[in-house]
């Protein structure tokens, strides 16, 4: 199974890997925007780094041909009722000890609040945790952004650390969160992690 075949199916929501087709429907929900509503929430004291369409295409196909054979696609496509919604992520803090970030952007506010995200993040870390020998997975996020704490809570993932008043945003201090759910702890809710994958047809 290569990672372009990765397909995740849920009740409401399906994660599918990025295609080529799908490049300028993600770059105009991210990119085309000049200040993005879902940028306000999501570590928005980090500028967007701004790209064409052509870099967007040279960056994710870039960001796939880095994948080793062994390692699921880092980045996968959040569909419901039929359109592109946001994007589901992965990152190695340390790889050589299997730390491992994940993170979500649902880029279309109408579907904020409804479920969709807590949805999205539960397939995709019971994915990472069927794919990969992790012990942990761990969530970033800032003291603003109290949907994503609340969702990351939801799914059982416990509150691991907190730096204080060192991000600024709109003359602002917040805290950066730390979160986390250990695989004993994951799989107490929400039962062994099964590998869930289809093959698009």
């Amino acid at each position: 199974m290569t990672a372009e075949d990765t397909l995740l199916a849920g009740r409401n929501v399906t994660l599918r890997s990025i295609s080529d087709k799908d490049h300028e429907s993600l770059w105009n929900l991210i990119y085309k925007e000049t200040d993005p509503e879902w940028k306000k929430w999501d570590a928005p004291y980090y500028p967007l780094e701004p790209h064409t369409l052509d870099s967007f295409r040279s960056y994710e196909r870039a960001r796939k041909e880095r994948l080793s054979a062994e390692e699921p696609d880092s980045r996968l496509i959040i569909e419901a009722d039929g359109g592109i919604i946001g994007t589901v992520s992965y990152y190695w803090e340390h790889k050589p000890s299997l730390w491992l970030e994940v993170g979500i952007g649902i880029y279309r506010p109408e579907y904020w609040n409804g479920g969709y995200g807590s949805e999205a993040l539960k397939l995709w870390i019971d994915h990472l945790f069927s794919s990969l020998p992790l012990a942990r997975v761990g969530l970033t996020t800032w003291s603003k952004n109290e949907r994503m704490m609340r969702v990351a809570e939801k799914l059982g993932m416990q509150l691991e650390g907190r730096m204080r008043k060192c991000r600024i945003y709109e003359g602002e201090y917040y805290d950066s969160i730390r979160m986390g759910v250990l695989r004993e702890e994951w799989e107490a809710v929400h039962g062994p992690a099964v590998n869930q994958i289809s093959s698009k047809s």
